[in-house]
């Protein structure tokens, strides 16, 4: 298993990046995360998964071991791949993926392309307890967090969701939810 490299980036192709290590370039399919951490030339060090495939040695890399620690739970999730993992990993923070999870919040799930409703729900199904001591969310379905509350009220009042978790991304995380709306709609405005 090869678990981290350290090497200059060298290049940027469309299906990754190629991450120079004592002469031998990997072409490591990496989360947004970790493709700002590689400038070109530069040295960076990078988390990787290595998928083994009867026709493919594939890397995944990965800004950190948060990163690669929740892409690896995700593929013991039935249905889910590593580019499906990938794509999880990619569309969110592992803090705000975790509490979605221990929320049961399938609909931050679906907003990623290529997740369906299905998919999204054998994750929360799947993960939920294998998480939950990690995370510190709150594991009561009936306490949604404030962050939720407004991203909803954001939800109802037009945006998409993934609008209103850009929108709210900017807001303050100690206000009422009431105010975080307030403000995410006063930026948008």
């Amino acid at each position: 298993m090869i678990a981290r490299l350290r090497g200059r980036a060298v290049a940027r192709r469309s299906d990754g990046l190629v991450l120079e290590v004592g002469g031998v370039g990997y072409l490591v399919q990496v989360t947004p995360a970790a493709l700002r951490l590689a400038t070109d030339g530069e040295e960076v060090t990078l988390e990787t998964y290595l998928n083994v495939r009867e026709d493919a040695l594939q890397l995944y890399g990965f800004a950190d071991g948060e990163e690669r620690e929740l892409f690896e739970h995700l593929l013991s999730v039935t249905g889910v791949g590593p580019k499906v993992a990938l794509a999880i990993v990619s569309g969110s923070r592992p803090a705000e993926l975790r509490r979605a999870i221990a929320l049961d919040d399938t609909a931050r799930f679906e907003a990623i392309p290529g997740i369906g409703r299905k998919t999204a729900q054998r994750v929360v199904l799947e993960l939920k307890e294998k998480l939950a001591s990690a995370s510190g969310a709150p594991e009561a379905r009936g306490t949604a967090s404030p962050h939720l509350i407004a991203r909803d009220a954001l939800v109802e009042l037009g945006y998409s969701l993934v609008d209103a978790e850009r929108a709210l991304a900017a807001v303050d995380e100690d206000l009422p939810p009431e105010e975080r709306v307030r403000l995410a709609l006063r930026k948008a405005a």
